[in-house]
C-alpha cells in the first residue's frame, strides 16, 4: 500500500548530494507539489582546493519553480517550529548532518549537532506544534549509514546485523537512530530509518573515493588504491533517492529500518577496473589499507525489496557511465579529457 503525499515535503540538508536527488524524485513522480529545502549553505571541503567544484546550482536545475529554499540550521527549535507552522510538510526527510566519515577536524560536537541535537529538535518542534493545531507529519525519515555496523561479521549484512560503529561519524549516526526511535514512540510519530552505503553519482562534491578516482583519471594522474580487499556496496545516488521515496511513501515502511543500497559489493580495484572502460590508459598503484576504517562489503536489501518493492536500476557499470559523462561535461575546460 502506497501512502500518497500531499502538498509539500521538507528536506533538511536539502541542498546536499542525496537531499537534492530526493527532491527531484519526489517532483518527477508527482508525489508533491512543493519541496522545502532547509540548508545552512555551508560546505565540508576546503573550497580553495584546486579540485573543488561547487555543483549546488546544478543540483536544483530544472525544478526551481517547485522549490522553496530556506536558510538555517536544523538544530534551531525556533526555526523548525516556524517552518513546520508555515508549510506543514506531510513528510520530513532529515539529512542535515556531516555527509561522510573522513572529514578534516571532525569533532563530536559537530557530529552530534546533525544526528542527535537536530533530530531531537525536529521531534520536539513537531510535538509542540501538534499541541497547538494538531499538525503531525505522515512520516519522519532519518538518514543513518551502513557504517553503524562496524566490521561486517557476515555478508551480506542485513538490518539485524550487530551495530558496533567505529569512529565519530558512525557512532553519532547510530545515536541518531536511538533518538529517532525513542522520540517517535514518545510522540507517536511514524518514522523510517534508512542506511545507505558508498553513495556516488552526479553533483557529489565531498571528495568521496568514487569522485576522487574519476577526477584523477580525467587528469591522467595515477590512482592510489588503499588495499586490495577493501570492498564497498557502491550505490548510485538515483537508486538511493528512489529507495528513500519508496520507504517514505509505503505503509510497510512505517517504524522500520532499511538498507537502501545496490546489494552487491565491489573492491576498490574492481571499481578502478570498471573505470578503465572510460579511461583505457588509467594507471594505479596499491597502498596499504586504512586500518582505522571498518571492514565492509555487500548489504542485504531483501527487506526493502520484499516490503517496498525496491529494485536498484543501476549496476556499477551503468552508474559510472552516467557519472563519468557528467564530470566530463561540467569540469572546467583545462581538465585533461
Amino acid at each position: 500500500m502506497i501512502v500518497t503525499l500531499t502538498q509539500s515535503a521538507l528536506i533538511t540538508g536539502g541542498f546536499g548530494f542525496i537531499g537534492s536527488h530526493i527532491a527531484k524524485r519526489l517532483l518527477s513522480d508527482q508525489l508533491v507539489d512543493q519541496v522545502v529545502l532547509l540548508d545552512h549553505f555551508g560546505g565540508y571541503i576546503n573550497p580553495l582546493q584546486p579540485n573543488f567544484f561547487d555543483y549546488r546550482k546544478l543540483r536544483i536545475q530544472g525544478m526551481e519553480k517547485h522549490l522553496v529554499i530556506e536558510r538555517g540550521e536544523a538544530s534551531s527549535p525556533h526555526l523548525l517550529y516556524s517552518l513546520l507552522s508555515r508549510y506543514k510538510p506531510s513528510t520530513i526527510f532529515h539529512l542535515a548532518a556531516v555527509p561522510l566519515a573522513s572529514l578534516e577536524n571532525l569533532s563530536s560536537e559537530e557530529a552530534m549537532k546533525g544526528n542527535i541535537i537536530s533530530t531531537a529538535a525536529l521531534f520536539e518542534s513537531i510535538h509542540t506544534l501538534y499541541q497547538v493545531n494538531g499538525y503531525k507529519p505522515n512520516r519522519f525519515v532519518y538518514t543513518s549509514s551502513s557504517m553503524v555496523y562496524g566490521d561486517f561479521q557476515y555478508h551480506p549484512a542485513d538490518e539485524q546485523h550487530p551495530t558496533q560503529p567505529k569512529g565519530l561519524y558512525a557512532t553519532m549516526k547510530l545515536a541518531g537512530e536511538v533518538v529517532t526511535r525513542g522520540l517517535a514512540h514518545l510522540y507517536q510519530i511514524p518514522y523510517t530509518i534508512i542506511r545507505p552505503s558508498a553513495v556516488y553519482g552526479p553533483t557529489d562534491m565531498n571528495q568521496r573515493v568514487s569522485q576522487i578516482f574519476i577526477e584523477k583519471a580525467l587528469k591522467g594522474e595515477t590512482l592510489k588504491v588503499a588495499g586490495t580487499d577493501v570492498a564497498l556496496d557502491f550505490t548510485y545516488v538515483k537508486d538511493v533517492a528512489k529507495g528513500f521515496v519508496l520507504a517514505a511513501t509505503h505503509a510497510a515502511g512505517i517504524n522500520e529500518t532499511f538498507n537502501i543500497t545496490h546489494g552487491h559489493s565491489y573492491t576498490l580495484l574492481e571499481y578502478v577496473e570498471a573505470l578503465k572502460s572510460h579511461f583505457p590508459d588509467l594507471k594505479y598503484e596499491v597502498l596499504p589499507r586504512d586500518k582505522t576504517l571498518p571492514r565492509r562489503g555487500a548489504l542485504n536489501i531483501a527487506k526493502a525489496r520484499q516490503r517496498l518493492g525496491f529494485v536498484p536500476d543501476y549496476d556499477l557499470n551503468k552508474g559510472l557511465a552516467e557519472y563519468v559523462a557528467f564530470i566530463k561535461q561540467h569540469h572546467p575546460p583545462d581538465v585533461k579529457r
